[in-house]
C-alpha cells in the first residue's frame, strides 16, 4: 500500500485535510485513532468514523512483529512480517533511532551484504515503510529514522520519498533526522532537493578505488568515488546537512594505508563525516573484520589528518543480526558469492 492510496481512501470517506492529517498523525505515531485532543465522534465525518476500526486493522496488518532480538548494545533487531507474508528487518538503535527497510531483498548485491544475495524480491509501498516506524514506536520512542535496512532506497524512490514526506510532517521526525542511504544513484541528487522534506544523505563509499568499488558493489551506478563525493558535496552545501560517508571495514580489502591516503585526498575540506563500521560477520561469506585495535588506529590516523571520522559498531553483533540475517534464518536462501570474487 502507498500513502497516496490511504489518502484516497480517506477522502472517499469524506475526509478533509485536517481529518486526513489527524488519521495519518495518530497512525505514524502509534497512537490510537480514538485518541487525540478532539473526540473523533465530534470531529470526523460520519462515514470516516464508521470506517475507522477497519482502517486501523488494515494499517496494523501492514507490518506485524514476527520476532524481536534484543542485543547487549541497547539495539533491538525486529523481523517484521508484511501483509503478504514476506519479511523485512527493522533495527531499533540506541538514542531513539530506527533503521527501516525499503525493499524485500536488494538488486545491488554488495559482496559483503546478505540482503542482496537473492536479488530483489519486491518493492515496499510507502505505507509499509511508515508502518515499520509505527510498529517500532509501540516498543520505544523513535526520533530518528534511517533508510538503511534491506534494499536500495534509490531503486524505490517514489515510495521512499512519499514515506519521508509523511514522517517529516505528520510523523513528527525532524528533517535532518531522516537519513536517506544510497550507493549513489544519480536520480537521488536530482529528486531529493525538490521535496518539501529534505533528508540527510548517507552515501556508501567503502573504498576510494574505482575498480574495487565496482567489485564490492557490482550493480551500483558506475560513479567513481570522486564523482560520488562531488555530488554529495553539492547536496550537503544546498541543505546544510553534512554527508554521512559509509565505510564497511573489511580486513585486507579496504583497511590499508593506500585507502587512508585516498580518504584524505577525497574528503579533505568536504562537508561530511566518515562513518567506519567494522564488518558484521555473515555466514557463508569469507570477509573478516579487522581487529578493533586496527580499526581504532585507522580512525585516529584520519582524525590527525583532518578527516572527521566516527568508528561505529554494527548494531546487534552479539545476536548475529546484520541486515538480511534474520530474514535468512527465517527462510534460508541459496548463496553464491565469496570474498575472492570481490578481490580478484
Amino acid at each position: 500500500m502507498r500513502i497516496s492510496d490511504l489518502r484516497d481512501r480517506l477522502r472517499a470517506l469524506g475526509a478533509g485535510p485536517r481529518h486526513e492529517h489527524r488519521v495519518l498523525r495518530l497512525w505514524s505515531n502509534a497512537l490510537p485513532q480514538a485518541g487525540g485532543k478532539r473526540r473523533p465522534e465530534t470531529f470526523l465525518p460520519a462515514p470516516l468514523l464508521a470506517a475507522l476500526p477497519a482502517i486501523e486493522q488494515d494499517l496494523a496488518a501492514l507490518a506485524r512483529l514476527r520476532s524481536a532480538h534484543p542485543a547487549a548494545d541497547g539495539s533491538e533487531r525486529l523481523l517484521v512480517e508484511l501483509a503478504d507474508g514476506q519479511t523485512v528487518e527493522s533495527v531499533l538503535l540506541p538514542r531513539e533511532g530506527l533503521c527501516i527497510s525499503s525493499q524485500v531483498g536488494c538488486a545491488v548485491q554488495c559482496r559483503f551484504c546478505m540482503t542482496g544475495r537473492d536479488g530483489l524480491v519486491r518493492q515496499l509501498g510507502s505505507a509499509e515503510m511508515v508502518a515499520q516506524v509505527a510498529l517500532a514506536r509501540t516498543r520505544r520512542p523513535v526520533k530518528k529514522v534511517v533508510f538503511m535496512g534491506m534494499g536500495e532506497p534509490a531503486h524505490n524512490l517514489d515510495n521512499v520519498l512519499e514515506a519521508i514526506d509523511l514522517l517529516g510532517t505528520a510523523g513528527n521526525i525532524g528533517h535532518k533526522n531522516l537519513v536517506f542511504s544510497t550507493v549513489g544513484d544519480p536520480r537521488v541528487f536530482e529528486r531529493l532537493p525538490q521535496g518539501q522534506v529534505k533528508p540527510a544523505l548517507a552515501l556508501s563509499l567503502h573504498t576510494t578505488r574505482k575498480e574495487l568499488r565496482e567489485q564490492l558493489l557490482p550493480r551500483a551506478p558506475r560513479l567513481t568515488p570522486e564523482e560520488l563525493v562531488e555530488a554529495g558535496e553539492r547536496y550537503a552545501r544546498a541543505t546544510g546537512y553534512p554527508i554521512q560517508y559509509q565505510w564497511t571495514l573489511l580486513e585486507g580489502v579496504n583497511d590499508g594505508e593506500d585507502e587512508i591516503e585516498g580518504i584524505v585526498r577525497l574528503l579533505s575540506g568536504k562537508y561530511g563525516v566518515l562513518n567506519m563500521i567494522p564488518f558484521n560477520r555473515v555466514d557463508g561469506l569469507d570477509f573478516r573484520r579487522p581487529s578493533w585495535e586496527r580499526c581504532a588506529e585507522i580512525a585516529r590516523t584520519l582524525h590527525r589528518r583532518g578527516i572527521l571520522t566516527k568508528l561505529r559498531q554494527s548494531a546487534a553483533q552479539d545476536v548475529e543480526g546484520g541486515c538480511g540475517q534474520l530474514r535468512a534464518r527465517a527462510q534460508p536462501p541459496v548463496f553464491a558469492g565469496t570474498r575472492a570474487a570481490a578481490t580478484s
